[in-house]
C-alpha cells in the first residue's frame, strides 16, 4: 500500500492532504463543542443547519470549479484556497452568535469545494498505473480513518490543556503548511477538454451529463445517499445522544468519533486486496447494507458501548463505499473530462447531505433520537435498494454499440473514432476541423462523451 509514496509529487501531495485533515478533524470537534456552548440543547438544530449550509457551499460551487478547472494553473489554485481556508478558520475562535457560525461554515467549505475536486482529479495524472492508484485511493481512505480516529483523541488531550478555541487555530495552522507541500511540487497541467469553445452552462453540466447517464455512477449516488444517512445521523448527534441521553462528557464524545475511524481504518487497509479480485459493485452494496443495519440497531437505544460499536460498523461500510468511488470515476470518463466529473461526484455526493443533515439536525432534535434512527434508517434501505436496481450487476467496461452519422468539430487525434483524409491545412495532431463519422458498429471501454451521447440498452 506505501508503494505510491515512492513517488515525490504524490508523497507531498499526501502530506498535505493528512496533515490538513488532522487540521479540520480538530476543527470538526471544537464546533461541535461551539455549537453546544452557543445553544445547548439546540446544539443538533444549530450543527444540522450550519452542515446543511456547508452542503449548499459544496453542491453550488464544485461544478463552476469543475468547469473551469482544466483551463487553470493547478498548483496556485489549490495553494490560493488552501491558504483562503486557514483565514477562514482562524476567525472561529471570535464567534459570538450562532448566525456567524453560519456564515463562516459558508465561506469554509466554499473553498473546500473548489479544492477537494480539483485535488482528486489530480492524483490518477500523477499515478498512471491502476494498481498504483487503488492503492493511492486506500491510502486516501486511510488517511479519512487516521483523521477519524486521531482527531478525536488528539482533541481529548488538547482539551486538557487549552480551551477548545485553540483548536481552531490549530487548524489554520495546518492549512497553511498545506499550502507549503502544494506549493513545493510541479503538479501535471490538465488536458484541455476537446470541446470548441463550449459556453458556461455547457462547462457547468458537462460533468454532471456524464455521470448521470452512466449507469454504474446511478448506483453510485444512490449509494452515496446511504453513506450521508448514516453519516449524518453518526455527525449531527453524538453529541446530543451522549452529552444529553447518556449524560457524558467532551471525552466520550470525542471517544465516539474514534470508533468510527476505527472501523473506517479496518477496511481501508484490507480492500486493496479485495478490490483484486472483485469489482466495485459488490463491494459498495456491502457498505450500503451495513450502514442501513446499523441505523435500525439505533433503535435499541444502546448505552455507550453499544453506541461505539455502532458508529465501528458504519465506519466500516463507509469505508467500503467510499474507497473505490475513485476508481469508478476513472472507469467513467476520458482524462480531459476528470475534473468535471469529480466535481460532478462531490457534488451530487454532497447534495444527499444536504438532505440529511437537517434532518438528522431537525428531528433528532424535535421528534427523537429513536425516531431520527427509523427515518435515516429507512432512507438507507430505499436507497440501497435503488442502487442494486439501476446498477446493472454484470455491467461489461467493455460494449459494443453503434454509431449514428455525425458531422462536427472539435479537437482530436486520429484515433478509432477518426480516420479520415486530410486536405493539408489542419495541422499537427490534436488538430480541429470538421469531419465526418459515417455510421457504424464497433465495440470499445463505454464513456459518455462527445461521441456517445447516450448509454446503449
Amino acid at each position: 500500500m506505501l508503494a505510491p509514496l515512492e513517488h515525490r509529487t504524490y508523497r507531498h501531495l499526501f502530506l498535505a492532504q493528512v496533515i490538513a485533515l488532522i487540521g479540520t478533524g480538530l476543527t470538526t470537534i471544537a464546533l461541535v463543542l461551539l455549537a453546544h456552548d452557543l445553544a445547548a440543547g439546540e446544539a443538533g438544530v444549530v450543527l444540522g443547519t450550519a452542515l446543511a449550509i456547508k452542503m449548499m457551499a459544496y453542491v453550488g460551487i464544485a461544478p463552476l470549479v469543475g468547469a473551469y478547472a482544466a483551463r487553470l494553473p493547478r498548483r496556485w489554485l489549490l495553494v490560493g484556497l488552501d491558504l483562503l481556508r486557514g483565514a477562514v478558520v482562524c476567525t472561529l475562535p471570535f464567534v459570538t452568535e450562532v448566525w456567524q457560525i453560519y456564515v463562516l461554515i459558508f465561506l469554509l467549505n466554499a473553498c473546500s469545494a473548489g479544492f477537494t475536486p480539483v485535488f482528486q482529479a489530480t492524483i490518477p495524472d500523477i499515478l498512471e498505473d491502476e494498481g498504483q492508484y487503488t492503492r493511492a485511493l486506500s491510502l486516501s481512505r486511510l488517511a479519512y480513518d487516521l483523521e477519524n480516529l486521531l482527531s478525536p483523541l488528539a482533541a481529548t488531550a488538547l482539551l486538557l490543556l487549552m480551551s477548545f478555541d485553540a483548536l481552531f487555530l490549530l487548524n489554520g495552522l495546518a492549512f497553511l503548511v498545506s499550502a507549503g507541500l502544494v506549493g513545493s511540487v510541479a503538479l501535471p497541467s490538465p488536458q484541455a477538454a476537446n470541446d470548441e469553445a463550449p459556453g458556461i452552462w455547457r462547462r457547468v453540466s458537462h460533468g454532471m451529463q456524464i455521470y448521470l447517464k452512466t449507469p454504474r455512477l446511478r448506483g453510485l449516488l444512490a449509494i452515496s445517499m446511504v453513506t450521508s444517512a448514516a453519516g449524518a445521523m453518526q455527525i449531527v448527534n453524538t453529541v446530543v445522544y451522549i452529552r444529553s441521553a447518556l449524560g457524558l462528557g467532551e471525552q466520550a464524545v470525542a471517544m465516539a468519533f474514534a470508533a468510527a475511524g476505527s472501523g473506517s481504518m479496518l477496511v481501508a487497509l484490507l480492500l486493496p486486496k479485495v478490490l483484486e479480485r472483485l469489482r466495485e459493485r459488490p463491494v459498495l452494496l456491502a457498505g450500503g447494507s451495513l450502514m442501513t443495519v446499523s441505523l435500525f440497531l439505533g433503535l435499541l437505544a444502546p448505552g455507550f458501548v453499544g453506541l461505539m460499536g455502532l458508529w465501528f460498523l458504519m465506519g466500516i461500510g463507509a469505508s467500503l463505499v467510499m474507497t473505490p468511488t475513485g476508481r469508478l470515476i476513472k472507469q467513467s470518463c476520458h482524462v480531459e473530462d476528470r475534473p468535471a466529473l469529480f466535481s460532478a461526484q462531490f457534488s451530487l455526493s454532497h447534495g444527499c447531505w444536504l438532505v440529511t443533515y437537517p434532518l438528522a439536525g431537525w428531528v433528532g432534535a424535535k421528534v427523537g433520537l429513536l425516531e431520527t434512527f427509523a427515518l435515516l434508517g429507512t432512507i438507507a434501505l430505499l436507497s440501497t435498494l435503488l442502487a442494486a436496481r439501476v446498477w446493472p450487476s454484470r455491467e461489461p467496461i467493455v460494449l459494443e454499440h453503434e454509431h449514428a452519422p455525425l458531422t462536427h468539430a472539435h479537437l482530436h487525434y486520429h484515433d478509432d473514432h477518426h480516420q479520415h483524409e486530410h486536405e493539408g491545412w489542419e495541422g499537427p495532431e490534436p488538430h480541429r476541423h470538421p469531419h465526418q463519422h459515417e455510421r457504424g458498429r464497433h465495440q470499445h471501454a463505454f464513456m459518455i462523451d462527445g461521441h456517445h451521447t447516450r448509454w446503449p440498452s
